[in-house]
């Protein structure tokens, strides 16, 4: 009882009040690693259904999944899913994905529509080529004959977070990301929603290509927040010991 009532005096009052204040910060912090440990669970056994799927066949989700008004109420759990498609790819509409590096490489993206149908068609991106090969004659000669079956990944159309800025006004031939809403305008058929990394072949010949990196670890959550609950428990202790230790020599001099 000794204790308590030092911890509650005039002279550690406001030091108790503050130590307080901290432990439970530091437990909230604990407390909210737990929460990202439960989050980070749920998208590992979402993921893991992902690649538990079958391969989605892009030509008949055309008809189904992305047909007018029953698109997905969530595209993303389609992310990362095995996928195959079949078309004619038109190299007339190409674009290029800038800025895009291949063990410390500059280089870009080759960006290729591949006509499903008359009206739809789904971006698919190649790999990866040199800055140098960056040039109207240059790409030519990464044109395929046609028609092709491209196998490869769901990716998501790529926006800027918040505003989506302004969709250009007249036809680009490089872009910075794969923003499918921006792109759509130019192009003289429909996109679909989604866009394919087309899978890697060992790259052995230009564009290279690599598959998703898929990491279904649960993190550090959970070693951050034992560390928090611990400095949360440790600066109590701490505390506790440092006021018994000053009250025991006052007590002493008096």
């Amino acid at each position: 009882m000794g204790l308590v009532r030092a911890l509650v005096s005039r002279r550690w009052w406001w030091v108790t009040l503050l130590v307080i204040g901290v432990m439970l910060l530091l437990a909230r912090l604990g407390f909210w690693q737990l929460a990202r440990l439960g989050e980070r669970r749920a998208e590992n056994v979402q993921m893991a259904a992902v690649l538990a799927s079958e391969v989605l066949d892009v030509n008949t989700a055309t008809a189904t999944l992305f047909s007018a008004g029953v698109l997905p109420s969530d595209l993303s759990a389609l992310e990362s899913r095995r996928a195959i498609a079949s078309g004619e790819l038109d190299f007339d509409n190409q674009i290029i994905l800038k800025v895009q590096n291949w063990q410390s490489r500059a280089g870009v993206h080759l960006i290729t529509p591949l006509l499903l149908d008359d009206e739809t068609a789904v971006l698919v991106d190649r790999g990866w080529i040199p800055d140098a090969d960056n040039t109207t004659e240059n790409l030519r000669k990464y044109d395929l004959p046609n028609p092709q079956t491209i196998e490869g990944y769901v990716a998501m159309s790529q926006t800027l977070s918040g505003d989506r800025g302004v969709i250009p006004e007249e036809a680009q031939a490089e872009w910075y990301r794969v923003d499918i809403e921006a792109i759509e305008p130019q192009m003289p058929y429909s996109l679909m929603p989604i866009y394919l990394l087309q899978a890697a072949e060992g790259n052995e010949v230009l564009p290279y290509r690599e598959n998703p990196e898929i990491d279904l670890s649960e993190g550090n959550h959970l070693s951050y927040a034992l560390q928090w609950f611990i400095f949360s428990i440790g600066l109590g202790i701490g505390y506790l010991a440092f006021v018994y230790t000053q009250e025991k020599k006052a007590h002493a001099k008096d």
